[in-house]
Order: structure tokens, then sequence, then C-alpha cells
């Protein structure tokens, strides 16, 4: 006889308090909560490096850059995500735990998560009417592949 395995939902309210306590990072996505392992020193370089330089580029303006502990809520997909960077430039994006109006989000493709950032995720951000610019960035090569909303709401690819 197979014994079907207990599925425990919880809400979102519950999601934040729990990242509030736990040592470890979590993405959530319809109730489901998915703990993420950390990266490794190349992941974290380049994201720090183009955080770095999009901080660079919006001085002076009312954009904020985050860099991988800043959540993502995506409501249309009741998820959060935690990309690598996150830029907001929309001044409604108050939240302090998470922001849900980016016009730019990267992810650095790992062995581990490259499926995941180019289906999934690729799915949920174009959700976002906000976001114009999702970059996947290879660690193993000199690639980008640029995803980009145009003025009529198509999304264009450039590698």
């Amino acid at each position: 006889m197979h014994l079907a395995a207990k599925h425990h939902v919880i809400s979102t309210d519950e999601y934040l308090e729990g990242e509030l306590r736990s040592d470890i990072r979590h993405e959530y996505l319809a109730g489901e909560v998915f703990a993420l392992a950390g990266a490794g020193e190349k992941h974290n370089r380049i994201s720090l490096n183009i955080a770095f330089h999009l901080r660079a580029a919006s001085r002076g303006k009312a954009c904020g850059v985050f860099i991988n502990d800043m959540k993502l809520r995506i409501d249309a997909s009741d998820a959060f995500y935690y990309p690598d960077v996150l830029v907001t430039c929309d001044p409604a994006d108050t939240q302090p735990l998470f922001k849900s109006l980016p016009c730019l989000l990267v992810e650095v493709l790992s062995p581990s998560t490259e499926v995941i950032d180019r289906r999934e995720k690729l799915l949920a951000y174009r959700k976002l009417p906000t976001l114009r610019h999702y970059l996947l960035v290879s660690q193993e090569q000199r690639t980008v592949q640029w995803h980009q909303r145009d003025a009529d709401g198509q999304w264009l690819i450039s590698d």
C-alpha cells in the first residue's frame, strides 16, 4: 500500500514571518517553500559586479539596486523569489521586506538553477507589468541573454 505524502501549504504571511526567523533563504511558490543553496565565489563576484555598475549608473535617480537578499513578490504567480540582482525605480515600491515593481532583474546562471531561471522564473517575471529587462548571465562562459519588453509589450531576446 502506498501512503500519500502529506502536503503542507502555508500562507504568504507565514512565509514572510518564517523568512525573518530563518538562517537560510527560501523561495515561495503557491504555498510551498523551497530552500535555496548558497552560491559559489564566481556567482557572487558576477552578481556583485553587475550590482555595482547598476548602482553607479542609477546614482542620482530614484532607483534602488538590490543584490540576492531582497525578495521579489509576484502576485500573479503567488510567488516570492530571490533574484541575484533587482532594480526598482518605482516610488510606490516601498515594502521593506520585498519589492514587487522591478524594472530590471538579473539571474546569474549556475548548473543547479539554470533550468528554473530560464523557464519558471522567466514565465513568472514576464507577468510583472513594470519589468522591462531580464538578464541571464552565464557564470561558465562570457554570455548574456537579454530579454527586453518593447513599447508594444512584446518580448525581444538578444544573445
